[in-house]
């Protein structure tokens, strides 16, 4: 899908791309400044591209990017996801941890699942790949304020997570000092000039074959919770994951609901979060609640995402509830395309 060849320097791949009219090198604007946006910005501005970001909101904080999880988790993902989500996802660490240093935790990912639920476990495992079975007292180890509350367990000790924003805000950053510029409160639509288009626009222009799926979150302040690694509770009905933050934070998520209304989160979801968060951790009945938040996901019908060209125009979109797991996938899959790298 990709070059395997080392990255040559920016001096050496500056010129490389030619402009629609022969100019070297050319002009890209990328439409969107959510993860896949900045991704593919980062991998184009890496090869010394000229790089403009166009995005319509005000900052990089209103996107269903700003709302995700930051599991770089694509073995637990297989459980209801492709073989390809693995395929893709499993470089994605790495790739982060280039792009934006230091802020990647490889600490794994321990999925649970109360006794009632052992048949849950047993399906997980079945599905997925790349993991161990942990009991009570390796449990324990690894998470010591969940000693004596979980039986059984699976830990996939090749995954790792992020924080969203910090990352989106670090890459921001690092990009604009590398030299991109940033275009806020502008419908990239509208700008011309540019030899090539990267739209990362998502599912808010109602492009043709995506669908919104609805995803919420909380995120929690419990000072008595200390939780290291992503956890993911298994449930028939309402499976959750709490991913840790900064200073006892914990963003708390699960749903995934067909409908691309975008009204704040509702009472019958926010119950169900809480409830869960208390069934792992009693000390979530005495947390904060900081932020609850809705994010619509575009989606095509294999939740899969998708690199396609029309004209001088490659669109990023379909990343589903993967956007940081399979971004980097996607941006050098286009960046490959923009260098002739795989045919278009």
């Amino acid at each position: 899908m990709f070059s395997d060849q080392p990255p040559l320097s920016p001096n050496a791949l500056r010129g490389q791309i030619r402009g629609q009219d022969g100019r070297r090198p050319g002009r890209m604007l990328v439409i969107g400044a959510g993860v896949a946006g900045l991704a593919v910005a980062h991998a184009l501005a890496a090869r010394g591209v000229d790089v403009t970001v166009a995005e319509i909101s005000d900052g990089i904080f209103d996107s269903a990017s700003w709302f995700a999880g930051g599991m770089l988790a694509p073995w637990c993902e297989r459980e209801s996801a492709e073989e390809e989500v693995v395929t893709l996802g499993k470089a994605a660490a790495d790739w982060w941890d280039r792009a934006v240093p230091a802020e990647v935790q490889r600490r794994g990912t321990l999925v649970l699942a109360r006794p009632r639920d052992a048949s849950e476990l047993a399906r997980f495992a079945s599905r997925t790949s790349n993991h161990e079975a942990v009991d009570e007292a390796a449990i324990a180890a690894l998470e010591p304020d969940l000693a004596g509350t979980f039986r059984k367990g699976l830990y996939f000790s090749g995954e790792a997570h992020i924080d969203p924003r910090r990352v989106l805000a670090g890459l921001q950053s690092r990009l604009a000092a590398q030299g991109v510029t940033f275009r806020f409160a502008t419908d990239g639509r509208t700008v011309q000039g540019y030899d090539h288009v990267i739209d990362c626009t998502g599912f808010g222009d109602s492009k043709p074959g995506l669908r919104g799926v609805r995803g919420e979150m909380l995120i929690l302040h419990a000072p008595d919770v200390s939780i290291t690694r992503p956890v993911r509770l298994l449930h028939p009905r309402f499976p959750l994951y709490v991913v840790p933050r900064d200073d006892h934070h914990f963003m708390i998520g699960a749903t995934m609901i067909e409908t691309t209304d975008s009204r704040p989160v509702t009472v019958r979801s926010a119950m169900e979060f809480l409830n869960a968060a208390y069934g792992l951790h009693p000390a979530f009945g005495e947390a904060s609640i900081v932020e609850m938040g809705v994010g619509i996901r575009p989606s095509y019908p294999d939740n899969l995402p998708r690199v396609t060209c029309a004209g001088n125009t490659i669109s990023i979109n379909g990343l589903y509830r993967h956007g940081f797991l399979l971004a980097p996938a996607m941006a050098e899959k286009a960046a490959a395309l923009l260098f002739k790298d795989v045919e278009t």
